[in-house]
């Protein structure tokens, strides 16, 4: 049985898991109310994305499915610019996009992202 990696753990969830060469990374949202818009929003996910993906042996090249999740489908294209741009140059992901409520009034996307390992 393979082992099961789990890094930045708390007592509730860990950021990364690992398995069988597959990286799960726990739901990414921008990091502060500095991100306001649904463009700096995406792109704060997006980086946070890159650097866990790094941490956890990974990189866009190897995503296989993104979930995303935003609080208004109305955000749907100025969210899509930014995501195309950073998944232009890669093999492109199985996605999902839906309009969910969030945990905060503020979070305007969240991503949930699967992954290879490199």
């Amino acid at each position: 049985m393979s082992e099961i990696e789990r890094l930045q753990s708390t007592n509730r969830m860990s950021r990364i898991v690992k398995h069988n060469g597959t990286v799960y990374l726990c739901g990414q949202t921008a990091c502060d109310d500095q991100h306001v818009t649904i463009e700096q929003q995406t792109q704060g996910c997006l980086d946070k994305i890159d650097t866990l993906l790094k941490e956890a042996g990974s990189d866009r090249d190897h995503l296989l499915s993104i979930t995303i999740y935003v609080r208004d489908m109305k955000d749907f294209a100025a969210m899509n610019q930014v995501y195309d741009a950073w998944v232009a140059n890669v093999g492109k992901p199985a996605r999902a996009c839906v309009e969910a409520r969030m945990a905060r009034d503020a979070i305007l996307v969240e991503f949930s992202v699967v992954a290879a390992t490199c």
